[in-house]
Parts: structure tokens; C-alpha cells; sequence
């Protein structure tokens, strides 16, 4: 039975409205928790509370380079290293009690964090992945199932039962087909008229056969039964219920989302290059995966046949890296409390970076300042060229490794894919831009309590007052 079709993008305007006193009171909110975050230890110390900045940011210094010596070398300096990572943040706290600033310190970490958190969400409130409401059920719906993602949800979650009686067709990944292709099972499902595609497993199968999907504009569904899941977690789904995903087959809205290349291969979520992709090679690494890093990581990082990656992006150049992250739509930053580690958009059409190069202790010790270092780099773009020197370059593409031929062009390709999606998301972002923008949040605050003229503040929903309607 068909269901009418609206756009579900469009907010009222007494939505609009609530929106606009949300996002200035979550401006009022950072500003307030910013202005706490420096009188508290003002309060607390007066001017030594600089003294008191100084010795934590050197506690954060020495624990940076003890973890660069655990990772970068072996011996006597890795055991060091070991005991300078957790001396270095330990002293610092027990100097903090022992002069009453632990409290203090505390206290205003929380509502920096706070402040940090508001003023990113406050200039854009109710941004979130949309899309339109789904005419009608698919006839032929196909899913593929690995029984052995997630330490075995599959069979946990009943999927292969509910998605034949949702009417899918359900192919099972090692069931009497050796060396099975993904890619291929999903082209030989279109083939035989399926009109969607779905997976139930981790994010490398995911990628494959959403490939096959966007290639033949199909609509794609993504039921998280891997362990981990990452592009489900940010298409909103509830990764601890993936029979919930299957509602997307008779109640769901549809998506336009991008795609990631690297080269020819698809990805969801990110390429790694450099260390981690190199570290992934080693047959040991799945079954011991601390011992063999740590055992590969000092050869890799520092050895004389390290690789060091350079990257164009555009006008953009960067060489002597380490590693490399190319995600498909940038990553947000990982101290952010309110999503760490998440992308707040799919539909950007841009491809975010990640580069690390640290070669020595001292570059070690000021990573710590972040993308100000100079040694930790984040940029975004709609294509980057990755290179090494070398005819070939690992890559770890959605945690699947592969080799490609060097240089590796990756580039977005924006709304590639159809992602079908429940029309209840449980985990769905909402939020404002990737870094906190402060004249913006100032401006929207102050401004929403001294109004111009002209202007009317909003007092509740419904249209401002002053107006006209219609």
C-alpha cells in the first residue's frame, strides 16, 4: 500500500521560532559557563592560578612524551616512558590537593567543557540528517548476513527470521558458498530484480554493498550488526536493537547521504594510511592486536623504513606524516562531550583529514597544543592525493586492509547513496558547526537580550511579535 510522500525537511515557523530561542539560550549558556570556567581558579588563586595553568599543561607535556616512548621505541626508554605517563598526571593532581587547587581545577575543566559544548550547538540548533518520507515497500528487498559480526548477532537478535517475515530475502555470508565475494552477491541480487539492498554485519561489508547499491541507485538499508558500527551510530540508529533497522522497510524515510573513495575502493567511514594501516598487515595483529602494535609500532615510527606520507589537498601540502585518517565527511573533534568522535554530517560532500607527524620528543611533547602544534593537521576536502614514494601504500579501508597502487587519489562523492532509515532515529545528531565559533555565540546572545530596533524578541511560539501574518 503506497503512503503519500512529503518532505520532512521544513520546520514551522513556531518551530523556527522555539529553534532561534534554544540557540540563543544555549549562546547565553556557553558564555556564562565560559566567563566560570576562568574566575573559578581566578577565585581560587588569584594570579598563580597562571602558575597553576603553566604546571598542568606540563603535566600534559610529559605524559604526551611517555606515551611517544612506550609506542616509539623499546628497552629501557619504552619502560621509562611507561612510568613518565603515569607519574607526569598523577604528580600534577597530588600538587593540585595538596595546595587546595584540585577542586577548582575540576570545576573549571567541567565548565569549559560546558562552554565548549553550548557554543558549538547554539548557532545552528536542529541540524540534523533528513529526508523524505518513502512512497511505497519495496517488492523484492534483498539482505546479505554475516553471522559471525558482532559475536554473533545475527543469530542473537533472530535477524534472519524478522527480515523473512518483513518478505527480505536473506543470503548468509559463509553458508555452503566458500570464498564468497560481497560485491559480487549483491550484483548478481540485482541482477535478479532485487529493489534494496541491505546488510546485517560490520562496516567493511556495509561499504562493499552499498557500493553496489549507489552504482545502480538502489535504496540501501544498514542494519548494525557489527561489532562497532560507527556508520550506523551516525545515521542515528540504535546499535544495541539492530532488529529496529528493519522498520525501514514499511516505515522509513529515505537519506541522500556520500560515499568515500580510496582509488577505486568504497568506504563509509574512513582510510586509514601510515602507521595503523601498516600495523593491520601483520597476520598476528587480529588475534593479539596491544602486543603486535606495540611490538611493530618502533620500526614503523621510527626505524629506518618508517613511512612518511604527504598529502595535496587542493592548494594545500603536507609531508613527513605518520598517519593518516581521510573519513568520509570530517569527524568531529574527540574532547567534544556532546558527540566525541562522531561526524554530525553525511552530506557534506567533503572528505575530513586527520594528520599526525611525530618524529621526536619534542614534537611529541607539543602535540598537546593540538592542530596549533603543527604536528596534529585537520582540514577538509572534496578530493586529497596520498603518496609515499613507493609503488604501493596499505590502507585500511572501514577496518579492512588492502593495497593500493601509490599515489592514492580519495574524493568524495556526494549523495551517492540512498540510505533507507526508521522514521524514529534514536541517536540522531543535532548540532552547530565542527569548532566553537565565539563572535557568532556572542552575537546571539547579546543579541537576543538587546534586540535592534525594529526588532521584537520571541516570546513563545507562534508568529514574532510586531509582524504580520500570511
Amino acid at each position: 500500500m503506497e503512503r503519500h510522500r512529503g518532505d520532512t525537511r521544513g520546520p514551522d515557523r513556531a518551530g523556527a521560532a522555539t529553534a532561534r530561542e534554544g540557540g540563543a539560550g544555549r549562546a547565553r549558556l556557553a558564555l556564562l559557563a565560559l566567563l566560570g570556567s576562568i574566575l573559578v581558579p581566578l577565585v581560587a588563586a588569584g594570579l598563580r592560578s597562571v602558575l597553576w595553568v603553566l604546571v598542568g599543561i606540563a603535566g600534559l607535556a610529559l605524559t604526551a612524551v611517555g606515551v611517544w616512548w612506550v609506542l616509539a621505541h623499546t628497552g629501557a626508554l619504552r619502560v621509562l616512558g611507561a612510568v613518565l605517563s603515569v607519574a607526569a598526571p598523577v604528580t600534577v593532581l597530588a600538587l593540585y590537593a595538596a595546595f587546595g587547587m584540585l577542586g577548582p581545577a575540576l570545576l573549571s575543566l567541567a565548565l569549559w567543557a560546558l562552554a565548549v559544548t553550548a557554543a558549538r550547538t547554539a548557532p545552528a540548533p536542529g541540524r540534523t540528517l533528513s529526508g523524505q518520507a518513502v512512497a511505497e515497500d519495496p517488492h523484492a528487498p534483498w539482505i546479505l548476513m554475516n553471522p559471525r559480526s558482532g559475536g554473533g548477532k545475527v543469530d542473537r537478535f533472530h535477524l534472519v527470521e524478522k527480515a523473512r517475515a518483513a518478505g527480505c530475502k536473506v543470503v548468509l555470508l559463509g553458508e555452503g558458498l566458500p570464498g564468497q565475494n560481497v560485491a559480487e552477491l549483491a550484483r548478481q541480487a540485482v541482477a535478479e530484480g532485487a529493489d534494496l539492498l541491505a546488510v546485517a554485519g560490520g562496516d567493511g561489508t556495509q561499504a562493499l554493498v552499498a557500493e553496489v547499491a549507489a552504482r545502480h541507485d538502489l535504496p540501501f538499508v544498514v542494519v548494525p550488526a557489527g561489532t562497532r558500527n560507527h556508520f550506523a551510530l551516525d545515521l542515528g540508529l540504535d546499535r544495541d536493537d539492530p532488529a529496529a533497522a528493519l522498520q525501514a522497510l514499511t516505515d522509513g524515510v529515505e537519506l541522500r547521504v556520500d560515499l568515500g573513495y580510496a582509488a577505486d575502493r568504497v568506504f563509509v567511514n574512513n582510510a586509514s594510511f601510515g602507521t595503523y594501516a601498516s600495523v593491520v598487515t601483520d597476520p598476528a595483529y587480529r588475534d593479539a592486536k596491544a602486543r603486535t602494535t606495540l611490538r611493530a609500532l618502533p620500526g614503523l615510527l621510527t626505524g629506518e623504513a618508517a613511512l612518511r606520507l604527504r598529502i595535496r589537498a587542493g592548494r594545500t601540502r603536507v609531508d613527513g606524516l605518520q598517519a593518516l585518517l581521510v573519513s568520509n565527511n570530517p569527524y568531529g573533534r574527540a574532547v567534544d562531550a556532546a558527540r566525541p568522535g562522531r561526524r554530525e554530517r553525511l552530506d557534506s560532500g567533503l572528505l575530513g583529514l586527520v594528520c599526525v607527524r611525530v618524529g621526536t620528543t619534542a614534537e611529541a611533547a607539543r602535540i598537546v597544543r593540538g592542530p596549533r602544534s603543527g604536528e596534529l593537521v585537520r582540514l577538509n576536502a572534496g578530493e586529497v592525493v596520498v603518496e609515499a614514494g613507493t609503488d604501493t601504500l596499505p590502507v585500511g579501508i572501514d577496518g579492512e586492509h588492502v593495497v593500493l597502487p601509490s599515489p592514492v587519489v580519495c574524493r568524495s562523492a556526494p549523495g551517492a547513496l540512498r540510505v533507507r532509515v526508521p522514521r524514529s532515529r534514536p541517536h540522531t545528531l543535532r548540532g552547530g558547526g565542527a569548532t566553537a565559533d565565539w563572535p557568532r555565540v556572542a552575537r546571539l546572545a547579546l543579541g537576543s537580550l538587546f534586540p535592534a530596533r525594529g526588532q521584537h524578541r520571541i516570546s513563545g511560539p507562534g508568529p514574532a511579535r510586531g509582524g504580520r501574518d500570511g
